[in-house]
């Protein structure tokens, strides 16, 4: 297991960053799509998608929103913290076999706890594919966690 120390509120500092990465593989869309429900067939249907002004499958928006959450669940401020809103702007598709990195950026630090949020995605082309803020309660005392491991998945 691997342990996450979090940056309760009084640690967080602006200008303060974090980042996660993720390749997205063919195993996220479908099992994106299976959680989500959204099976659109641009996400799922090669012959489809190549009909799109994409010309070929992307991966589910909300999928690049998933990994924001995980970055702050587990990065900055890490685990305690609650996730209270986002705003996300589409800027580029996301395709199979891109490499995502999630920057976030402590921007202002909030009374009662909170701290917002620069929320951005780049591909690894550094072709940012999402912009966005949130707005966190950040945990209130440091804690180092041994996170469990994900869970195995099987499709079909």
């Amino acid at each position: 297991m691997t342990q996450v120390t979090n940056i309760p509120y009084d640690a967080l500092e602006v200008g303060q960053q974090a980042s996660l990465e993720k390749r997205v593989e063919e195993r996220d869309i479908q099992l994106f799509a299976a959680t989500s429900g959204d099976n659109n067939p641009v996400h799922l249907d090669a012959d489809f998608a190549a009909t799109t002004l994409f010309k070929e499958r992307i991966a589910h928006g909300m999928f690049s929103g998933a990994l924001i959450s995980a970055a702050i669940a587990c990065r900055l401020p890490g685990p305690g913290s609650i996730y209270l809103g986002q705003s996300l702007k589409f800027t580029r598709p996301v395709k199979l076999g891109d490499t995502l990195t999630v920057k976030l950026e402590v921007l202002e630090k909030l009374p009662k706890g909170r701290v917002r949020l620069a929320t951005r995605v780049f591909n690894q082309n550094d072709e940012q594919v999402v912009d966005g803020e949130a707005e966190v309660l950040a945990p209130r005392s440091e804690q180092t966690l041994s996170m469990p491991a994900l869970p195995n998945v099987t499709i079909g």
